[in-house]
């Protein structure tokens, strides 16, 4: 995946499709089985009315994962995504936070945690109350890290899980992570690659949160399983601003 400046976003957008919707800042607000939720530009979802937070696919200790395997990466990742959230909390100020599954690569990841990496995740949670869902990667709750673990977590018209629903199932109100959406777009001889919510209006594939976190594009036809058709939006994430785009319009690999 290719990850380019918010100039080198904008001016393949303006290239190709001079009525692409630019958020204007950092966020814009989207619609979900008709509630209105705030995308953030660092790839975190927010429910003013509930205070709620969401991010996905943190998989923090995942250089520490590889490192056992004899995979050398520098080990700064789990650092990097705690400073990231630290900043949406920041902007947010939220009453409760949802991880939504895939928090640590691993089942012994919250066992690799540095000291210092603790105390900022237990320094992150104070004040508000914290959900672990359960990922493909962490099936069982990671020990020593705080909050409430949960396999799903139903809150008014909207459903929190790790894996999205198949298409088949009809349901409405799905925020869901797993599949790392990436959206690519072309113009002026540059294709440009970057990490996206993907949603129809009744469900939403969040975007992956972790830094080493890879991404799946959202043309692959695993969203093809959730959405059905290619009538959903990539609200594609720049530095400064988030870009809305057809899903028709996106590029394959």
């Amino acid at each position: 995946m290719s990850d380019y400046g918010a100039g080198d976003v904008q001016s393949a957008f303006a290239q190709q499709w001079a009525g692409a919707r630019a958020a204007q800042g950092t966020s814009a607000e989207i619609n979900l089985a008709g509630i209105a939720l705030v995308v953030d530009c660092l790839g975190a979802l927010y429910w003013p009315d509930e205070g709620l937070l969401v991010v996905a696919d943190l998989h923090l200790e995942k250089g520490s994962s590889f490192a056992e395997r004899g995979v050398l990466l520098p080990p700064y990742d789990t650092a990097a995504t705690l400073a990231r959230l630290a900043r949406v909390l920041i902007r947010y100020m939220p009453r409760a936070v949802i991880a939504l599954g895939d928090s640590f690569h691993d089942g012994g990841g919250s066992a690799r945690l540095a000291d210092v990496d603790r105390a900022i995740l237990r320094d992150l949670q104070h004040g508000r109350d914290w959900f672990w869902i359960t990922g493909n990667h962490d099936p069982e709750p990671a020990a020593g890290v705080g909050g409430t673990a949960a396999a799903a977590l139903a809150i008014g018209a909207l459903t929190f899980r790790h894996q999205p629903s198949e298409a088949a199932e009809d349901i409405s109100g799905e925020v869901a992570g797993h599949l790392h959406p990436v959206a690519r777009v072309s113009g002026r001889g540059r294709t440009v690659s970057r990490r996206c919510f993907a949603s129809d209006g009744r469900r939403l594939v969040m975007p992956a949160f972790g830094a080493y976190a890879g991404g799946l594009n959202v043309r692959d036809r695993a969203f093809a399983q959730v959405f059905g058709t290619l009538t959903f939006t990539a609200h594609m994430l720049g530095e400064a601003r988030l870009y809305a785009i057809a899903a028709k319009r996106c590029l394959p690999d």
